[in-house]
C-alpha cells in the first residue's frame, strides 16, 4: 500500500526559504555534492538558490512541508542561453520517495515548454551515484569528466561529470 501524498510543486517564494535552509544548510555540510563554500550564511544560501527570471526556483510540498527544490533556467547567458541547467536538494530524511525524480521530471517538462534545446549539468559528482542514475534513466549522457574536480568530504578527490539531455 502506498502513502497518502499532498505533493504538490510549486514556484518558490521568499518565505520558503526558512523551510529549504535547514536542508540546504545539511546537504552542503555533508560536503558529498554541492561545491558550495562550507561557512556559507543563509542569506548567502538564499542568493546562490533563489533564481530570478529567466530562472525558476520551485519547491515540493506534500502536506504543506517543504521536503525539496530545483532551480533551472539558462546555463550560460547569451549564446548560450538555448541549453539550460538545473540544480536539485530533497531533504536527506526524505530520500528515496521519489521527490527526486518528481521535481526532475518537472524541470525536464519546463525547459521543453520554454523552448530550451537541452540541459546541461556541470558538475553532478562522480560518486553520487543516486543522481547520476537518476540523471541517465531520463536520458542523461555523461559527455565529460573532469578528474579530481570536486574535494569530497569521504572520498577525497573525485571527478565531475558533465550531463547532457537533448531537447530537440
Amino acid at each position: 500500500m502506498s502513502e497518502p501524498t499532498d505533493r504538490r510543486i510549486r514556484p518558490a517564494t521568499d518565505d520558503d526559504w526558512p523551510r529549504i535552509w535547514p536542508f540546504f544548510a545539511a546537504i552542503v555540510a555533508d560536503g558529498e555534492t554541492y561545491a558550495y563554500p562550507d561557512e556559507l550564511t543563509a542569506e548567502e544560501g538564499r542568493d546562490l538558490w533563489l533564481e530570478r527570471p529567466p530562472g525558476l526556483t520551485v519547491v515540493l510540498e506534500d502536506g504543506g512541508r517543504v521536503l525539496g527544490t530545483a532551480k533551472m533556467g539558462p546555463n550560460r547567458p547569451g549564446r548560450g542561453d538555448h541549453v539550460g541547467t538545473a540544480s536539485f536538494m530533497v531533504a536527506p530524511a526524505e530520500s528515496g520517495r521519489g521527490l527526486g525524480r518528481a521535481l526532475a521530471s518537472y524541470v525536464v517538462d519546463w525547459h521543453r515548454e520554454h523552448g530550451y534545446a537541452g540541459i546541461q549539468f556541470n558538475a553532478v559528482v562522480e560518486t553520487n551515484l543516486a543522481a547520476v542514475g537518476l540523471w541517465q534513466s531520463l536520458g542523461f549522457e555523461i559527455v565529460g569528466t573532469v578528474p579530481g574536480a570536486f574535494r569530497s568530504a569521504t572520498e577525497g578527490r573525485v571527478g565531475l561529470h558533465v550531463m547532457y539531455l537533448g531537447l530537440d
